[in-house]
């Protein structure tokens, strides 16, 4: 659905670019995980793909066609997302998404979308009764009120409780599901790990990594298994085997034949362990 290539921006003033040559493509129906450290370009990114930015170097094609082609008809088939909610905070949530519904031919069922998240008893209160939850709630509505083909999402569940972070995952899953296709940026690596076909990784401008995350974890994982069991005198203890020859460890066979196991699980990293390593970040 996207292809970007040789991707290179600099703001006006700046002595360096924010994008070096970021190349990388998105398939239709996929959820693409576009992340880095605070800073790194991916916001910029995002916006030079839903048409804020044009004045870049290289090239982004949409469905096979240069992106800086396309007139205003191409808004009508994306929905965004953005980290800060904006809403007119004077105005009741309804009639906020009455007044975006009017820039747009589709329309969703947007009471369902409002029962969906959990604001339909409070969608006649103003924006500015709301709490932080709700407006990211309702600014998430907002971006899948036009029906759109393509959603970008940026940190859409950051601030939310688990309870509706859940329910806004599962609504991203099924906008997947129904051939949608998303491109999501995000700090919270357990979103990432549930949701994301593939991944790629920012850094200095430029893609470090990218796969899907599977393939991630298995790439800078540890090919070792590690058993946690009681001993012979029922204290607990563990042990660490190689994968790769397990089947001919004694050691190994032994205690998983005689010893009561409480836990056995491969050492797989996990997705927060390979941002820091392919980023060189401390901190998410």
């Amino acid at each position: 659905m996207f292809q970007v290539k040789d991707l290179a921006f600099r703001y006006p003033g700046n002595d360096e670019d924010t994008l070096r040559g970021l190349n990388f493509e998105i398939q239709t129906g996929e959820i693409f995980g576009l992340l880095g450290p605070s800073g790194v370009g991916k916001s910029t990114t995002q916006k030079i793909m839903v048409k804020l930015l044009d004045q870049y170097g290289g090239q982004v094609t949409y469905e096979d066609r240069d992106l800086k082609s396309y007139g205003r008809d191409f808004y009508q088939e994306v929905g965004v997302g953005f980290e800060m909610p904006v809403h007119f905070s004077k105005l009741t949530a309804n009639e906020n998404i009455e007044f975006f519904k009017k820039l747009y031919r589709a329309s969703a069922d947007t009471d369902a979308l409002m029962k969906r998240v959990g604001l339909y008893k409070d969608r006649d209160k103003k924006i500015n009764e709301y709490s932080k939850g709700m407006k990211i709630r309702l600014n998430f509505v907002r971006a899948m009120l036009n029906c759109p083909r393509v959603l970008f999402l940026d940190e859409p569940t950051m601030g939310l409780d688990p309870k509706n972070a859940r329910i806004v995952k599962d609504v991203i899953r099924e906008f997947r599901e129904d051939g949608g296709t998303v491109l999501l940026t995000t700090h919270l690596m357990n979103d990432v790990d549930e949701l994301c076909d593939h991944v790629a990784f920012m850094v200095d401008g430029k893609i470090a990594e990218i796969d899907s995350p599977k393939n991630l974890k298995v790439k800078y994982g540890q090919r070792i298994v590690e058993v946690e069991y009681l001993d012979e005198h029922g204290a607990a203890t563990s042990a660490s085997f190689d994968m790769d020859t397990l089947g001919q460890s004694e050691a190994f066979l032994e205690i998983i034949r005689q010893r009561e196991l409480i836990t056995l699980h491969s050492k797989e990293t996990n997705l927060d362990d390979i941002f820091i390593r392919v980023t060189g970040v401390d901190e998410l």
